[in-house]
This record gives structure tokens, sequence and C-alpha cells, in this order.
């Protein structure tokens, strides 16, 4: 037997000093890139090649203040790479940490729910079917406890567990039938237990074997792929054009060194080495901004699907609802009794036996919210009577199934020679157990209906009596007898209404799933507002449709009642049939395979099982609906704002091209030189990275139907609208150089002049395409520091080069007067009104939802 100490758990204070000695309950990871390792990164990029063999031309050309120079912006670029790559990482780091397996341990006596990883040797854990063991622990007390070892022992049949005599000090081998040892990482597929941790992180048995478990990793998604896709072959392209520039520019005007180096400018003005950049900083900060909203992002690429979902397939309980269950309603034969209305007043003697039998036919230290609110009723009304019965030891429990909605308990009396079973489920199941004839099982559906049409959960209830000895296998041995109904009420979450009309707005579907009767189903379709909610589909009926039959009835039916786990892969199939992307809710173990199928499996972190959470991609930390029309919305900014992007990036690249080009073609002196690319650059990367990512969404975000999931981020309507604000800018500066040249201004002043204006116009960029259909001057009101840090810094430094004669020698500007400030200026702001007339010109009209809601042209 287990001391009463052993019971009450560990204090906080010896888990806190354990995990102090011990260390976190999780295996070595990988470290976080240190300077080193990103400097290392760097080196290997095209840009940084680049750099250093600018910097070589410039030693043979006898010119090592240029060398040093570009030496230092080397320098800076690694710091930037070194924030972007930490921030990142940051992120990431935060969503392991909420991804590690959640674990149910007693401490002071009080059942707590910690992060596996905070799991200490002595913990006391409290397991159930659907958990993921977070230790080596030896089970103390437990009921048909079952686990899948296969991760250890490669066999695939679960292995039963029995408890441990004696706590033993040390873990035995895994695999074997009827040993009290459980392993870190293998799954609970029966039953529930008490076990005491053993050994904790690298001692386990997982660890020994040095296996990893789930976590959060960056990963290449779909739109990173087609990034790099697009980077090689811009990298190609741009060095086979510079190398022709290069070649003519030493022919032309024979001079080889200087044509190389006019050739790598043009290389290093082609190639858009941001775009990885900013693909990894967006995925990765945006799942993390999503987690922010109580989602967790368990795989990466599901942030890009989530701007595409259609349906979204939902649970009713605990996620439409409060999963706050109270009991409200009592019917023992015609009477019917409204517990609301009795304020105190003792509960009626013929409803007794009722509860008494609901009470026994639930789990005495329960976690279902329908048993913890028929627990605190029974104890409330029948305290001080003979229906409660600490005393009784219970012997054996029939599960509920698929086949039958019932659940049994049977129970031994120290008083009586019989055992006491009890039983309570789906009305119909306890009316099978019980035999009803055909004209009662009539009047129990009336019943039913009735309590159901008010939103009510109905459970029937049940008892029977059987001799000493061996139990039956199934409960429809014993000889039920009907002792009446009860009606359990969950009230909708008050914000859920709203964000079912969100959703619709957003041109989405919303499709409850829910056990109750089409009644309550019905009742509380309308009370949050869904679209038809008279019309309901029954698992019944969905059993005895085909699949083609479920596709055409999938269309227009959002309200699925009797439903069973494994209904929602069928529904999933048939949506997808249908050409919908599916966000599917789960959270028990048979939601598992439904989740998996799903586009966007989403798992209940609160309630929901390990074998849940590792299957599906998002886990919703609060169980609550509005968190996954909020994740949603940020699903749909991240996409808005890498498009933004870029078109940011396309945009501020053709000028400079344009300007490596153009003086050689029409034998001008050279506009832009490697440093003043890497200035460029100083502003751009930050920009498209860091202010484009901080960007609030759209006003309209939820107001057009959802984008197509094969969307490309280089769709035509983005490359164009870049092409058309970047050759905007180009015909712009490139009439200013060749006005200050044909004024008779030197070339050092108009390469200054340009380079000033180009810059103006970057500026003018960012804060043109921070929206897509709002001018710039509207969007000075939306917050977003990083964008005023970007501009402050591009600014400061652009007047430290043009006006400190040290720097601006090493530009290779002349110096401006306040009238030739005055022409960049007013040429950058052609620009900015330029790309304001292009934004009014490519302004996108939503696309119209159909009348299913599923929106426009969505293909898988």
């Amino acid at each position: 037997m287990m001391a009463n100490k052993t019971l009450h758990g560990l204090t906080q204070e010896e888990a806190a000093a354990r995990l102090e000695r011990d260390g976190y309950n999780e295996l070595p990871s990988a470290k976080p890139s240190s300077l080193f390792g990103i400097a290392a990164k760097v080196v290997c990029e095209p840009m940084f090649l680049l750099l250093i063999a600018c910097g070589a031309i410039y030693l043979l050309l006898g010119d090592r203040t240029e060398a040093l120079m570009l030496l230092g912006f080397v320098l800076v670029v690694v710091g930037i790479s070194f924030f972007q790559e930490r921030k990142t990482e940051r992120a990431l780091d935060a969503l392991r940490d909420l991804s590690s397996p959640r674990a149910l341990v007693m401490r002071d006596g009080e059942l707590r729910r910690i992060a596996g990883r905070e799991v200490v040797r002595g913990d006391l854990l409290v397991l159930a079917e659907g958990d993921r063991v977070p230790a080596d622990a030896v089970l103390l007390s437990g009921m048909n406890l079952s686990a899948d070892e296969s991760l250890l022992t490669g066999e695939s049949v679960p292995v039963r567990k029995a408890p441990a005599l004696d706590a033993p000090e040390s873990m035995g081998k895994p695999g074997g039938d009827d040993l009290p040892f459980l392993y870190s990482g293998t799954m609970v597929v029966q039953g529930k237990g008490l076990a005491q941790t053993l050994a904790t992180g690298q001692h386990t048995a997982l660890g020994s074997i040095g296996k990893a478990l789930a976590a959060v990793e960056q990963e290449p998604t779909r739109i990173q792929i087609e990034t790099a896709r697009v980077v090689k072959r811009l990298a190609w392209l741009g060095f086979g054009l510079s190398l022709a520039v290069a070649i003519a520019y030493a022919l032309l005007r024979g001079d080889w060194l200087n044509g190389f180096l006019v050739g790598i400018t043009l290389a290093m003005a082609i190639l858009p080495e941001e775009l990885p950049v900013v693909m990894t900083i967006f995925l990765g900060l945006g799942a993390w901004r999503i987690a922010q909203q109580r989602v967790l992002t368990r795989h990466i690429p599901a942030v890009e699907m989530l701007g595409s979902a259609t349906v979204l397939c939902v649970d009713k309980t605990g996620t439409l609802t409060q999963n706050r269950m109270a009991l409200a309603q009592l019917q023992v034969r015609d009477r019917v009794l409204d517990l609301s209305r009795l304020k105190g007043a003792d509960l009626p003697e013929q409803f007794h036996e009722l509860l008494e039998f609901s009470m026994l036919a639930s789990h005495r230290d329960p976690f279902d919210p329908m048993e913890k609110a028929i627990g605190e009723s029974a104890r409330a009304a029948l305290a001080d009577t003979e229906h409660i019965h600490g005393d009784w030891n219970l012997i054996e429990e029939y599960a509920l199934s698929s086949a039958l909605l019932a659940v049994s308990r049977v129970w031994q009396s120290p008083d009586r020679e019989l055992y006491v079973i009890a039983a309570k489920g789906a009305p119909e199941a306890i009316a099978d157990l019980c035999h009803l004839g055909a004209e009662d099982a009539v009047a129990l559906e009336r019943e039913v209906t009735a309590m159901a049409a008010q939103g009510l959960r109905v459970l029937g209830v049940a008892k029977a009596s059987f001799a000493k000895a061996d139990l039956p296998a199934i409960q429809h041995d014993f000889n039920f007898a009907f002792l009446g109904l009860i009606g359990l009420a969950d009230p909708v979450r008050d914000s859920v209404p709203a964000a079912i009309g969100a959703s619709h707005a957003a041109g989405m579907r919303v499709i409850m799933i829910t056990g109750d009767y089409p009644a309550t189903a019905v009742n509380i379709a309308q009370q949050i507002g869904l679209e038809s909610p008279t019309r309901a589909i029954t698992g019944a009926e969905l059993d005895a449709m085909d699949d083609a039959e479920l596709a055409r009835r999938v269309r227009d039916v959002n309200v699925f009642c009797r439903a069973a786990p494994e209904h929602k892969l069928r529904l999933v199939s048939a949506l997808k049939a249908n050409g919908a992307i599916v966000a599917m809710t789960g959270d028990g173990v048979n939601d598992a395979p439904a989740l998996k199928a799903a586009h966007i499996g989403i798992a209940m972190g609160a309630r929901g099982t390990d074998v849940a959470r590792e299957s599906a991609a998002l886990v919703l930390l609060d169980d609550d609906f509005t968190s996954i029309v909020a994740a949603v919305r940020l699903g749909r900014r991240i996409f808005d704002n890498l498009r933004k992007a870029i078109a940011f990036v396309i945009a501020a690249h053709v000028p400079i091209v344009g300007m490596s080009l153009i003086p050689v073609a029409m034998g001008w002196p050279l506009v832009l030189l490697p440093v003043h690319i890497l200035f460029l650059q100083l502003i751009i990367d930050p920009a498209c990275s860091i202010v484009f990512e901080a960007e609030p969404e759209e006003a309209d975000v939820m107001r057009r139907a959802p984008r197509p999931s094969g969307a490309s981020l280089f769709e035509r309507g983005t490359v164009v609208f870049g092409l058309l604000q970047g050759f905007g800018i180009l015909a712009i500066v490139a009439a200013v150089f060749a006005v200050a040249l044909y004024r008779g201004q030197d070339a050092a002043t108009a390469r200054a002049l340009t380079f000033t204006a180009m810059v103006i116009a970057d500026l003018g960029l960012i804060l043109s395409n921070r929206s897509s259909n709002r001018s710039f001057l509207a969007t000075l009101g939306a917050s977003n520091r990083a964008l005023w840090w970007v501009i402050a810094g591009a600014l400061t430094f652009l007047g430290l080069v043009l006006y400190v004669p040290l720097l601006r020698d090493l530009f290779h500007f002349g110096y401006l007067h306040a009238d030739d400030i005055l022409i960049a200026v007013a040429a950058g702001a052609v620009c900015i009104l330029g790309v304001e007339a292009a934004k009014l010109m490519n302004r996108p009209d939503a696309r119209p939802v159909n009348a299913s809601g599923v929106g426009g042209d969505v293909r898988k």
C-alpha cells in the first residue's frame, strides 16, 4: 500500500529542487546557432562571395580604403543576419516549449497539468487512454491499462500493464505483458492508471538509445521551395548578364578590372538574396504570432494553409460551448424537474435513485465535464442520505464503444451480497440495454426530443444487480431496469456567434459535429448562427450513405449529430472530394486519422489526447473556436504581407539593375558601385523582412474569399505590380542623372543626386507597399515601430555619407546643395505618386463568395 505522502505527491518545493538538480525532462537537442555558425552561413551566401571578389579587385586597383569599407559592410550584414536568425530562433524555442507533451501530475495533493519537460523523479503521473507517457515510471494502480511500446521494441501489439506490488527502485526492460513499467515516449492505448516517475530525460530508456521526442522543427515549405527556385533562376540570369556586361565594358573601354567590377556590381543588383531570409522570418515569426492567439503551430506549412481554409469542421463541446456542464433537468416517468427552480429546496424523493445511479455510473474523480456536473449535483442534493456510497468498491467497468454508446460500472457494497451495476449513456443505448418495448421506446424518444429541443444534452440511466460470480463479457447480459433521463446544459461561448459571422464573411463554412441528438444540435446551431441550422445529418444516416451520396449531401449541410469520431474521416474525404480546403478539430485517439487527413488538423490542447495533438498541424491551447478564427486572420495577414514584401523587393531591385546597366550602354559615368548597392541592401533587407512582417492586417482581410491553396507568392499580379513600380522609379532616377549631366554637373555630384533620389524612392516604396488598397497617407497611423527605425536609420546614414567628407569620398559623391536636395526629394515624391497611381490601377477586387460559402476557384 502507498503511504499518504505518496498519494499526496511531491510538494512544489521538492519538485523545483529536483528539477534544479536533475535538469529538464528532455533529450539533448540542436543548440541555437552561434555567432560563428551564423557567420559561416553568411560566408556561403553568393552576396558575400561577390563582396569578397569586389574587395579583391579594389586591392588590385590599389584602393585599400574601398576594400576596408566593404569589409565593414560585411560585418554589418553579419550583424543583421545574426539579429534576424536569433529572433526567429527565439520564436521557435517558445514553440518548442509549448509543444512539449503535457503531463497530469499530483503535487501538494492537487492535480496539475504541466509541461512534460518539467516532470521530475518521484512525480505521481495520472495517465489515461491517449496519453503519451512523459517519463519512465512504475504503475502503482490502474484499470485495464495497455501501452503501445513499438517506439522501443518494434512490436506493434500493445502490452498489458499490471500494478507493482512493491515499488521498484529501477526500471526493467521494455516488452512483455503484466509488467508494471511504463516508458517515456510510449502511448497509453487503453485504460487509466497512477504511476510514479523513476527516470527522466537522458536516463530514460528512450534517452539511452538516443531517439528524439516530437518537436517543432523548421522545415522547407512549399513557398520556401518556390522562392529558392526563383532565386536560383535569377542567380543564373544574373551570372550570364553580368559576365556579358563585364566583357562589353572591358572591350569598349579597355579596362578589364573595372569591367569585372561593373559585372560584379550588376550581379549584386540582380541577386534577390533577401527572399529566402524573408520566407524563414515570416513563417517562423508567423508561427510565434499565432501562438500568441493560443494556437500552437506544430507543422510550419500549416501557416501557409490557414489563409486557404474554406471549411472549418469543429466539435461542439468545449470548442463552441464553454465545456462547463451543469445538470439542468431530471425526468422520472412522467415527472420533469427543472433543477434551476429548486433554489435550495430539497430534491424530491422520487429523483434520488436517478441521481444516485447517475453518479455511480460516473468516475469518482472525473475529468469529463458531464460527469463532473453529475457528481457536483449529486453530492449537493444527496448529502447526508444513504445514496452516497464512498465505501463501495469498483469491480469492473464496461467502456463506451461506437457499437453501444453506454458505459456500465460494477460496484461491490460491503453490506450487500449482489453486485450493483449502474449504466448511463445515449438514451437509445440505455433503452436497448433495458429491452424496452416498442410503445415505451416511442414514448422515450418523444421525451428525449422535448428535452433536446431545449438545447440539453440528454443521457439515459439504468440499474441492475448481479450474483457474485464471473461477470459477463458484455453489458447486454445484465438485467437492467430503466430509471429515467438527465439533461445537461453547456452554454455557448459568448464570443462564438461573432466568430461564426466573421467566418462566413471570410468565405468559410462552419460545420458543427456533435454526439448530441438532432434537436439539441439544431438548437445550438441556431444559437451560434450557423447557416441552414435546421438541416442535420445523423451518424446513422451518414453510415447509410455511400461516398458519392455523402459528397453531394455535405455541400449544404452544416450540422452532423449523433456522430462518432470515425465519421469525421468520411466527412473530411467528402469535403476534399468537393474541392474544399478542410480544417478539422479533434481531441480523442479516434480523431487522429481525420486530423491527419484534413488539410489543417487542429487538436484540442486543454482536453485533447497526445495522439490527437501529434496528428495535428495546429494545437488549440484554450479549445476556443474564436482562436481558430484569429489564427485564420493571422494566416491571411502573413500571406498578404509576404506578397507586399515580394512586390517591394522586385520594385527596389529594378532601378538598381537599370542604373547598373544604362550607364554602361549609354557610355555615361557609372552611377552605382558595390558600396552603393550595399547601402541600398541595408534598407531593403530589414524593410522586407522586419517591417513588412510586423505590418497589421488589411481591414478587409476577413471579408475576402479564401485564396486558392495552390496560389503562388510570385503570381502574375504581384510580379507585374512590382515591375510597374520599379520601372517607374527607374525612369525617374535615370532622368535625374541624365539631366544632371546635361546641366554640366560633374559625375560625382550627379551620382550623389541620383543616389539620394533612389534612397528616397525606396523609402517611399516601403510606405506605399504597406497596403494594397489604401494610400500611404492612410497607413501612417498604423502602428509599426520597425518602419520608423528603418526610415530614421536610412535618412541618418544618407546624411552622413552626403556631408561627412571622409564618407562622401568613399562613396564617390560630390557635395549637394539645398537645391540639389530639393530636386532629389521632388524626384522621390514623384516616384511615390507614381507608385500610388500604379496601386490604384492594380487594386485587387475581392473575389466573390459562392452560395455554399466555400469561395471561388478553390482547388486542392
